[in-house]
This record gives structure tokens, C-alpha cells and sequence, in this order.
């Protein structure tokens, strides 16, 4: 009787795990990267703001994205002027998004401050990819004599 017993034991427990394993299911998935060239930029003008004559009143000097030079009412302004100029390099056909800093001009213990932009907020990396920045500097009344300088970070990443 005992191996009767064992038998129908053994074949209820069968039984039991068999229910478990019908009512399984199974997929898969497939895991996936994408690599990119490591984004470079590279200076290649600095932004440059020209010879200015300060006025009695505070004013501003914007140079353009393409170099152009405005300005304002009281000053005068002379001299060769340039937007920032910068290559981008990394992987083709992939987006970057750029932006940059706004700098502040000094000498000695005199400064101006200026507000920059880029010419664009993205570009689409090709084999030559290059974007510039141009700004407006706040002159003040009176602006103290001086060779004025100051640096800015332009920062551009994938989008």
C-alpha cells in the first residue's frame, strides 16, 4: 500500500508543477547603444568690440553675428570689429545645441559689461561646422580710458 500511495503522491506533485510550468511565459529584448565622436569647438576669432570715443551719456556698441558694428547715440566708433568665430566638430548629422556666457570687459578697476549671443541655438554637425557670437557692450558715461578685456565660455553639447 505504501507504494500505491507514493505513486499517486509522486503523480499529484507531478501534476502541480507541470500547471506552474504550463502557465510561464517568455520574450526577448534587444539592449542598444549609440555611440558619438566626442563634440569639440574650437576658437578661431575673438569678438572684438573696436575703437571706441566715449560720450557724456552711457550708450551701447552691438557687433553683429557677421561682424557688423552699431553704434549708439554719443559715441564714436572706429576700427576694425569682429563677431567670435568658432568650428564644431563630431559626429555628422547629429544636433548640438550652443549657448555662451555674457562677458565683462575690464581695465585695471574699470569695467563694462556686454551681452552675447550666438548666431544660432543648434546646428547640425556636417564635415565643416562652425557658428559665431556677437553681443552688445554697455559703455558708460565718461567710460574711464583703457584697453578693455574679458573672456566668455561658449558651451555646445548633443542635443
Amino acid at each position: 500500500m505504501t507504494n500505491r500511495y507514493s505513486k499517486a503522491a509522486l503523480a499529484l506533485g507531478m501534476l502541480a508543477l507541470g500547471a506552474g510550468a504550463a502557465s510561464a511565459a517568455s520574450t526577448t529584448a534587444t539592449a542598444k547603444a549609440k555611440i558619438l565622436q566626442q563634440v569639440t569647438v574650437t576658437r578661431t576669432a575673438d569678438l572684438d568690440f573696436g575703437t571706441i570715443v566715449t560720450g557724456a551719456a552711457a550708450s551701447t556698441v552691438a557687433i553683429s553675428s557677421a561682424g557688423a558694428r552699431t553704434c549708439g547715440a554719443g559715441l564714436t566708433c572706429s576700427g576694425m570689429t569682429t563677431a567670435a568665430a568658432f568650428n564644431v566638430s563630431g559626429t555628422i548629422g547629429q544636433t548640438v545645441t550652443v549657448s555662451t556666457t555674457n562677458a565683462s570687459l575690464t581695465s585695471g578697476a574699470n569695467t563694462m559689461t556686454s551681452v552675447l549671443a550666438p548666431s544660432s541655438a543648434t546646428l547640425l554637425l556636417a564635415a565643416a561646422s562652425s557658428f559665431t557670437v556677437g553681443g552688445t557692450l554697455n559703455v558708460g558715461a565718461n567710460q574711464a580710458d583703457g584697453d578693455y578685456a574679458g573672456q566668455f565660455t561658449v558651451t555646445v553639447n548633443y542635443q
